[in-house]
């Protein structure tokens, strides 16, 4: 994936996570550091609304949702993607916010070409720097 030149319109990310605290610290680190916007929300079906309205450069998703598994909602969004965003073949990169018991249901995503890795709860802004780095531009200047 070509990351989009500083002077661009900043990459856009798809956050999942159902705690308020930890979306708010996630998109505040994601755009002091990174060139980009961050949607977030509680739920995977809001997120799954939100992906449908727009293309996104990189998914965060929690495994644990309160509706649906990050997983699922993973799968779902990788059959989408391509048939609502034209030009596309794939679904964006994704990162997937899981606790230690959340090993089990990430351990067939491990084979997914898309998979950039794994965020441990509680979510470590330089564990977060280094995951996006090469998948999202740094702040221009």
């Amino acid at each position: 994936m070509s990351l989009p030149p500083s002077s661009a319109l900043p990459a856009r990310v798809l956050l999942a996570e159902e705690s308020l605290p930890f979306r708010r610290v996630i998109r505040e680190a994601l755009q002091s550091f990174r060139h980009c916007e961050v949607d977030d929300c509680p739920t995977a079906e809001r997120a799954f609304e939100l992906m449908l309205s727009r293309p996104y450069q990189l998914l965060i998703l929690a495994v644990p949702l309160p509706d649906l598994s990050g997983v699922m909602l993973d799968r779902l969004i990788a059959k989408a993607y391509p048939h609502v965003h034209r030009g596309s073949h794939t679904a964006p990169p994704v990162i997937f916010l899981a606790r230690p018991e959340d090993g089990a249901a990430l351990a067939a995503q491990q084979r997914d070409v898309r998979l950039r890795g794994t965020l441990p709860y509680p979510p470590r802004l330089d564990a977060l720097i280094a995951l996006t780095s090469g998948l999202l531009p740094d702040l221009p200047g």
